[in-house]
């Protein structure tokens, strides 16, 4: 990244090295969850669909924890890099591997213990709870591995190593889609046997970082030794790694909210929901990958101070992906039947996961700003306009939208939510950035 910098590549250049390979990353991550859902919908069996979905915040919140340490260090790393700081690059990283394998394990157990009320407050009922309840003790077996994959393959790229990133994690996913059928139908494990395939393909992840590490990044560090950071470090990584975090938090938090307002409609709905969120998903990440590809750049080029190319930056950044958020909203509106009947074979669900799916696609342009904003706030080390975004769209805002449009429309309010949190998601981002960064970066 300096030696592109100092050789005038473009910065639309360097950020598409970067982006790429991250957005590939993203992708890659929801077919995890997609190619679980894809293979257990084979069964046509609803209520086990309905129960691998409702474990869907489980996996969420295991990523938000990586992203702590993942995005929290990235951030941090990408701005000592800038001011050639490799000591402190060191430690952070150690720091960052340690912390997140530690609470993996802490949160596996805790799962472990709390199964059955935690399977309740998912919203499993007696259809859904034994399928539910398979899957999730062995997303808790995993926790530390799903946990720990996240942080080095976010601090690869704070390092320029987008492309090794994003082997490690296709890696993953190809274990992760050839044991899906095999453990699912052949050797009829069902639930069970997907998340044993999500689980095998994350430690594969872990295993090609660490190599990468080892051969190519002399930087970093996994010695425990090395783990040790200073308050100020230790700050600056949860400060903007808590608020990347509870993105995902929240996230799990929405799941459930609308899994629990929708179960009275039966559990057709719920599973109609959750194949019209993680195929909805796909787009978003899109928008996400794009989103995280340009964080180490501007991270980078805000510690250097060259802010004259951190504005050329962030103007290019909104433009991109307005553009794409406006394409793929045309594409997913029209395709919405025909995508959910990839999963689904009964008219009625597919109807209604059409309905659903449309409703989920329809402001990605507002997605894709307060997404691009709070990135912004993040890589620049603004932990407290970052941690306002953080907890409005999927967080506070549509908390306060779904309970009135529920109230109001019932059913309909429930599955239009999520379009009206982004409208006012969308106002409050912009609102923080003219008033905050923009300012700064005009001066």
């Amino acid at each position: 990244m300096e030696e592109k910098l100092k050789a005038g590549v473009p910065i639309p250049k360097i950020y598409f090295s970067l982006a790429l390979p991250s957005v590939l990353n993203m992708v890659l991550s929801i077919f995890y969850n997609m190619a679980d859902t894809y293979f257990i919908a084979q069964t046509q069996n609803v209520d086990l669909v309905a129960g691998v979905s409702l474990c869907a915040p489980v996996f969420t919140l295991l990523m938000a924890f990586g992203n702590i340490f993942g995005q929290g260090g990235c951030s941090l790393i990408s701005r000592l890099m800038g001011q050639h700081e490799q000591t402190g690059v060191r430690r952070v990283s150690a720091f960052c591997f340690y912390a997140s394998l530690f609470t993996g394990i802490v949160t596996g157990a805790a799962m472990l213990l709390f199964t059955a009320p935690l399977l309740r407050l998912l919203g499993a009922d007696m259809a859904s709870a034994p399928f539910a309840s398979s899957y999730f003790q062995w997303l808790a077996l995993g926790a530390p591995f799903i946990v720990a994959s996240f942080v080095f393959t976010n601090l690869l790229r704070a390092v320029g190593l987008s492309i090794q990133s994003m082997i490690a994690s296709m890696s993953g996913t190809v274990v992760n889609v050839i044991l899906d059928p095999i453990l699912i139908s052949v050797f009829g494990m069902g639930a069970a046997g997907a998340a044993i395939a999500t689980v095998m393909g994350y430690i594969c992840t872990n295993v090609l970082c660490l190599f990468y590490v080892w051969k190519q990044c002399p930087c970093f560090s996994v010695r425990l030794r090395d783990a040790g950071v200073d308050g100020q470090y230790a700050g600056q990584i949860f400060g903007i790694g808590v608020p990347a975090a509870l993105t995902n938090v929240m996230q799990s938090l929405s799941v459930i909210l609308v899994n629990q307002a929708l179960l009275p409609y039966g559990n057709d709905k719920i599973a109609a929901m959750g194949i019209a969120m993680k195929a909805s998903m796909v787009a978003v990440l899109l928008i996400v990958g794009f989103s995280f590809g340009g964080q180490p750049l501007v991270g980078y080029l805000y510690g250097l101070g060259d802010k004259p190319k951190l504005h050329q930056l962030i103007r290019f950044c909104f433009a991109f992906l307005g553009g794409l958020a406006g394409i793929l909203t045309v594409v997913l509106l029209i395709g919405a039947r025909p995508l959910t009947g990839l999963f689904l074979k009964d008219a009625a669900v597919v109807q209604t996961g059409a309905d659903m799916f449309r409703w989920q696609n329809i402001t990605l342009v507002l997605v894709a700003v307060g997404q691009l904003i709070m990135i912004f706030f993040q890589a620049t080390g603004k932990a407290l306009p970052a941690f306002f975004l953080s907890i409005s769209r999927q967080g506070v805002l549509f908390i306060l939208v779904l309970t009135a449009a529920q109230a109001l429309a019932g059913y309909n309010g429930i599955i239009a939510a999520q379009a009206a949190a982004d409208v006012l998601n969308a106002i409050l981002a912009v609102s923080l950035y003219a008033f905050g960064l923009r300012r700064e970066l005009e001066e």
